[in-house]
């Protein structure tokens, strides 16, 4: 069985590669922002524990991640409740949410990659994360998790850059 794949690998008009994901949540601009700023919502869903200064220039603490070490990151942007952007592990991430209506938002993530041949290992990643967080979003527990090595291989199958170390199998 093959995964569904949502992310996209792209190239920014600046030239660094970057993989981007989008979905629509039945929330709230408001609601999704607390998704995405808040270290107890974040908890249910990104890899690490982050502690938000939400501020530009702010610091970030990130904790807890087996695959990483703990770790500082800096805020480059904010335009609550639309717009995040901050350092993390050497890439950029770009949370982009649009009110469609009183009652969704489409959220966009954009992760821009340090190195492209991390852009299967990551997007296999934000995979994971992103189901967890459409779990969380309605309202259900966050349990199990979604098939990592398969989201792998399928952006390796699609070309998608690979080649970086994946930590537990290098």
């Amino acid at each position: 069985m093959s995964a569904d794949l949502t992310g996209t690998y792209l190239t920014l008009d600046d030239g660094r590669p970057a993989v981007r994901f989008s979905r629509t949540y039945d929330h709230p601009v408001e609601r999704v922002w607390q998704f995405v700023t808040d270290a107890d919502e974040l908890a249910h869903w990104f890899p690490s524990r982050a502690e938000i200064d939400p501020r530009p220039g702010g610091e970030i603490t990130f904790s807890g991640d087996p695959n990483m070490a703990d770790s500082k990151g800096r805020v480059l942007a904010v335009d609550a409740p639309r717009h995040l952007s901050f350092e993390w592990g050497g890439d950029e991430l770009h949370f982009d949410l649009e009110a469609l209506d009183g009652e969704r938002t489409r959220f966009t993530l954009t992760n821009v990659l340090s190195e492209a041949n991390t852009a299967a290992r990551n997007g296999a990643g934000w995979e994971v994360c992103l189901a967890a967080l459409e779990t969380y979003a309605n309202g259900s527990p966050t349990r199990g998790q979604a098939p990592w090595k398969e989201f792998y291989d399928g952006y390796v199958a699609a070309g998608v850059p690979s080649g970086a170390p994946v930590p537990g199998l290098d």
